[in-house]
């Protein structure tokens, strides 16, 4: 009745350094995807179509055509049309076997049902929906504490990651939740989104929760996978600078009331999402508190 157009534009960040260093570029475009339709996802936004854009030194077709068959993943994966995109071909600014990648997504929502946060009180239920690993943000830390640091390369095999090759486990492409969302949506139970992207929870979390309330999470409930234990191992990272930088296994968190978080939780684990509570909405100038 009242369609409101929201939109997002990312792009994947250094984790296409990662991607030419297994000279693996067939998932780097789910991430792409994936970083804007999730923004748009978070506001209640449904996906409507996706555009891309890449920069490159030289026009590799074999390359190119990878990349953009990840573009394609993603957009059904998000069930966003992907009608259009540029390729600049630009020798001097890149070098011959570099490129960039960047997208852009349109979504629309009820304008009565947009996700804003503003319906959000003390004792409402924060819940945590897990991510497919680091996702897309952090890539130069993660680069400078595994390879710098540590001296471990992309086909460095290690126990505490099951085993994989650390390149493949770093290039897992960024979960899209738009599906996932999309049953909470229809049910009018969401009244908060955060995407945690690039900030980690300390930047993200906070652009959902009204003023004067504060979002409390308990240390010991977050699901943390091994990659970022490593992360913080062999980079010396603060336990601060980890949840200021890194998803740390939360790829979005929601709130909901304590009345429909059971509701909410069944729902999400309905569709194969092993959801579960992070914490509380408490009284606070603070926004995020790690406890």
């Amino acid at each position: 009745k009242e369609p409101v157009l929201i939109s997002g534009t990312d792009g994947v960040g250094t984790k296409l350094v990662v991607a030419k260093m297994v000279d693996k570029h067939d998932t780097i475009g789910i991430d792409c995807v994936a970083m804007c339709v999730n923004d748009i996802a978070a506001q209640g936004a449904e996906p409507l179509f996706f555009l891309d854009y890449i920069a490159c030194g030289k026009n590799d077709p074999a390359l190119l055509e990878q990349v953009v068959s990840g573009v394609a993943d993603g957009c059904v994966q998000s069930e966003a049309g992907l009608i259009g995109g540029e390729t600049a071909e630009m020798p001097g600014m890149y070098d011959e076997d570099e490129y960039d990648l960047a997208g852009f997504a349109v979504g629309v929502a009820e304008k009565s049902a947009i996700v804003d946060g503003s319906g959000i009180t003390a004792g409402d239920v924060l819940i945590g929906l897990p991510s497919t690993g680091v996702h897309s943000n952090g890539f130069s830390l993660v680069r400078k504490a595994l390879f710098e640091q540590a001296g471990y390369t992309v086909d460095t095999v290690l126990p505490e990651l099951g085993g994989a090759k650390l390149g493949d486990v770093l290039l897992t492409p960024t979960k899209i939740y738009v599906k996932t969302l999309r049953p909470l949506f229809k049910a009018g139970v969401v009244k908060g989104v955060a995407h945690i992207t690039g900030g980690g929870f300390f930047e993200n979390i906070p652009r959902s929760v009204p003023d004067g309330l504060c979002a409390k999470i308990e240390k010991a409930a977050v699901r943390t996978p091994a990659i970022f234990r490593l992360l913080q191992a062999e980079g010396n990272i603060s336990e601060h600078d980890l949840f200021n930088t890194f998803n740390m296994g939360v790829g979005m968190t929601i709130v909901v009331s304590r009345g429909t978080a059971d509701r909410a939780l069944e729902t999400l684990r309905d569709s194969g999402t092993a959801a579960y509570v992070l914490g509380e909405i408490v009284r606070g100038d603070e926004k995020v508190a790690l406890c």
